[in-house]
């Protein structure tokens, strides 16, 4: 089992910056990869940026290339998403995920999710 703990939302100007942490606890030795998802209201929840555990490895999704950077700190168990350049159309809950196990039995774990709202 994995835990994750969300922080960082909140509610900022358009153009302004936030940063989101989310930190990993429980079989974190488990985990492959980490990401935040978002959903925003009568929307389907979307990949917004991912990374891979061991090698680093990202993706994003093509509407937040440039503006925002997943990074992770394994020391301390922590993701982070860095959001520059924030939209109005970035508001949504954003959710942290972890993906465990090998590939012919993953299992996806989310966190509470914490909201970001951007105003105009």
């Amino acid at each position: 089992q994995v835990q994750l703990v969300e922080s960082g939302g909140g509610l900022v100007q358009a153009g302004g910056s936030l940063r989101l942490s989310c930190t990993a606890s429980g079989s974190i030795f488990s985990i492959n990869a980490m990401g935040w998802y978002r959903q925003a209201p009568g929307k389907q929840r979307e990949l917004v940026a991912a990374i891979t555990i061991s090698g680093g490895s990202t993706n994003y999704a093509d509407s937040v290339k440039g503006r925002f950077t997943i990074s992770r700190d394994n020391a301390k168990n922590t993701v982070y998403l860095q959001m520059n350049s924030l939209k109005p159309e970035d508001t949504a809950v954003y959710y942290c995920n972890a993906v465990t196990g090998p590939s012919n039995a993953l299992e996806d774990y989310w966190g509470q999710g914490t909201q970001v709202t951007v105003s105009s």
